[in-house]
């Protein structure tokens, strides 16, 4: 029994130091609140990314952000969420009360193999056989529901995100215009699933053992006096506090690695986009050399990581633990060693025997609910990581969807021939939605760095006349159509086109979408949206059939077919289907940006007068000189700030040819 009682008091007191967490919590709200406030800044440019600290501490600040993202998990009083968060808080107290009576039934059926009571131990024997069933139901239920509780709070978190994060082109802005998320891909699925884990886990592992204590302190008082449980709580309050002063950089370290994780992954992703042009290239020594960096980044912080957890470790094996140990002796023993204590004055052996093991097994329960507690507060520590990650990304999507976007300047202190660098102010410029125009009006053309590339441009074009934008690399030409498509903001002036359905982009390398080969055509339409538009397949068939690909829907044998279209069709294949994808949406103004280099000239020819019998006037980007026949303006851009915006004339094209 002396063996039973130091395994009881070493778990009770190892696992009791987490309590501290709760009470220390508290008293630190006022003073990292004071430090958040003071530390917090909200640029528009900064001059360094590392500037930027992660806020990840247990404190008021992380309260805040918690509450708002559970908003999000559990919107309604009467839902599926609450109604599972019920279920296991039902599921806890039975659990807890099932805890209490196997503590007291094998106390009584240990007692009747020591006392030799046959009847006594079939009766009690028989008892745990009947309650079998009850306790495997409710640990199950347990499980269940907080299984699905995990899942639920991922889906709700998931599709809350994903709607802000595919609202209009916010995936685009987040990491083209705003730089403030390194890896979206990383939090929308890793540390999503990490936070919504963690969430339930920190539910659990806080409810239950609080009702344990809670019960174990009032069945221990009867048992051994409140003295013992007091002398037992202040030991494990004050070590707590103590423990959990070392812990706080868990939660940094933790942001940190996820941080590196989100970076490792990313330049492999790269690799795989990109394999193709870097195998060319035979640029596989230097990707090594990236990806080993990237990942000796991750491997050093990861060691670091490991080292102070030892450390931790050690030092929460003594104070928790083992020092925890001798209290737990001193706490069981008392009543037992005070030869003048009226409870054991006249008991028998067997009595003594039976009372010390009974409080030692609850004295065991009270620890391992204090451990929990422990956990607890460790994974309330690493949580703090996965929210302060979370509520960035929440916070950044919100003000993209509003137009404000945050970027990092390399360098500020630049000489005098980059003193072009403004402030990005989206929305000085106004956008004017008007069919069959497209007009710019003393409009800046800039990048979202705040290089001006053009301070005034003014042009205006009507349907029906073709431009043709030609300049070198550099001066422009794609930047022109970010602001045309509004994935770039204005700075200034007024740009007058029609609304973003009809105005459509064709690039060079067109993306080919996962599904069928109907899907190709129409993306980004659903079959049901073909319909509605009253477009047959024999339609897409013709359509197919104009930029030579009808053999594709012979070969395949039905529009529904699906294959890995980006593998399967070549470079000028992809590039017709782009066509037929335009002929099929017939929009008012479309983007040709080098859409037709892997292309036969025929074909072109005939994909440029077909765009004008169907009524689609054309902005192309291209440098072959037989496409200046089918425009009747130029817009030339000499990458210097300048630009020239005239008709085409005879001579011209007799020039260009």
């Amino acid at each position: 029994m002396a063996a039973i009682s130091k395994y009881l008091t070493a778990k009770n007191s190892s696992i009791g130091a987490g309590v501290l967490l709760v009470l220390y919590l508290l008293r630190q709200r006022k003073r990292a609140s004071k430090r958040h406030r003071s530390g917090s800044t909200e640029l528009i440019l900064t001059a360094e990314k590392d500037g930027r600290k992660d806020k990840a501490a247990v404190d008021k600040v992380f309260f805040i952000r918690i509450l708002r993202i559970l908003r999000i998990m559990v919107p309604r009083v009467f839902c599926m969420e609450t109604g599972y968060l019920l279920l296991i808080a039902a599921m806890l107290v039975a659990r807890t009360y099932c805890d209490v009576w196997m503590i007291q039934n094998g106390t009584m059926i240990e007692s009747a193999i020591i006392g030799r009571s046959t009847k006594d131990f079939k009766t009690f024997l028989f008892s745990f056989i009947k309650f079998m069933p009850v306790i495997a139901l409710v640990n199950n239920f347990l499980k269940l529901g907080l299984n699905e509780l995990k899942l639920r709070f991922r889906e709700r978190l998931t599709k809350n995100l994903y709607d802000q994060y595919l609202q209009g082109y916010t995936y685009y802005k987040m990491g083209n215009l705003d730089n403030r998320i390194a890896n979206a891909d990383q939090l929308l699925t890793q540390d999503v699933e990490k936070f919504c884990n963690s969430v339930v886990d920190l539910y659990s592992n806080l409810s239950k053992p609080l009702l344990d204590i809670a019960l174990y302190i009032f069945k221990l008082t009867s048992a051994i006096g409140a003295q013992g449980p007091a002398i037992m709580m202040t030991y494990l309050l004050i070590s707590g506090l103590f423990l959990t002063r070392l812990r706080r950089p868990i939660g940094k370290m933790t942001v940190t690695e996820q941080r590196y994780e989100g970076e490792y992954r990313y330049v492999n992703s790269r690799l795989i986009t990109n394999s193709e042009e870097i195998a060319f290239y035979n640029g596989n020594v230097r990707e090594k050399q990236t990806i080993h960096s990237t990942f000796k980044k991750l491997v050093d912080h990861l060691h670091a990581f490991i080292f102070f957890r030892f450390s931790m470790g050690f030092v929460d094996s003594i104070i928790a633990k083992y020092i925890a140990t001798v209290v737990g002796y001193l706490v069981v023993s008392r009543p037992f060693l005070n030869l003048s204590d009226p409870r054991h004055l006249h008991s028998s052996q067997s009595e003594l025997l039976e009372d010390y093991y009974q409080s030692g097994r609850m004295l065991l329960r009270m620890s391992q609910a204090l451990g929990r507690i422990v956990l607890a507060g460790r994974e309330m520590t690493r949580l703090s990581g996965f929210t302060a990650r979370i509520t960035e990304l929440i916070k950044v999507l919100k003000e993209l969807n509003r137009g404000k976007y945050e970027r990092t300047m390399v360098q500020q202190d630049r000489e005098s021939d980059f003193s072009q660098k403004v402030v990005l102010v989206p929305g000085n410029g106004r956008v004017i939605n008007q069919d069959n125009i497209i007009k710019f009006e003393h409009t800046p053309l800039a990048t979202p760095n705040g290089d001006i590339l053009i301070r005034d441009l003014s042009f205006e074009v009507r349907s029906g006349a073709n431009v043709l934008v030609c300049g070198p690399n550099g001066c422009g030409k794609s930047s022109l159509f970010r602001v045309l498509g509004e994935l770039w903001p204005l700075f200034g002036g007024e740009l007058t086109k029609p609304e973003r359905g009809k105005l459509f982009y064709v690039p060079q390398r067109p993306y080919m979408t996962l599904g069928s080969l109907r899907d190709q055509v129409i993306y980004p339409d659903t079959q049901e949206q073909q319909r509605r538009k009253g477009i047959s397949d024999q339609v897409l068939k013709e359509y197919l059939d104009n930029v030579q690909l009808g053999h594709i829907l012979d070969r395949e044998g039905s529009w529904d077919s699906v294959q890995d279209w980006m593998d399967v069709l070549s470079g000028g294949e992809k590039q017709r289907m782009a066509m037929a994808r335009l002929f099929y949406h017939k929009p008012q103004f479309a983007i040709l940006d080098e859409c037709t280099s892997a292309v036969s000239v025929d074909v072109e020819d005939f994909i440029y007068s077909h765009c004008r019998t169907v009524g689609i006037t054309l902005f192309t980007v291209s440098h072959r000189k037989s496409l200046w026949k089918h425009h009747e303006y130029y817009l030339h851009m000499d990458g210097r700030g300048n630009y020239e915006f005239k008709a085409i004339t005879d001579e011209t094209v007799e020039f260009g040819s």
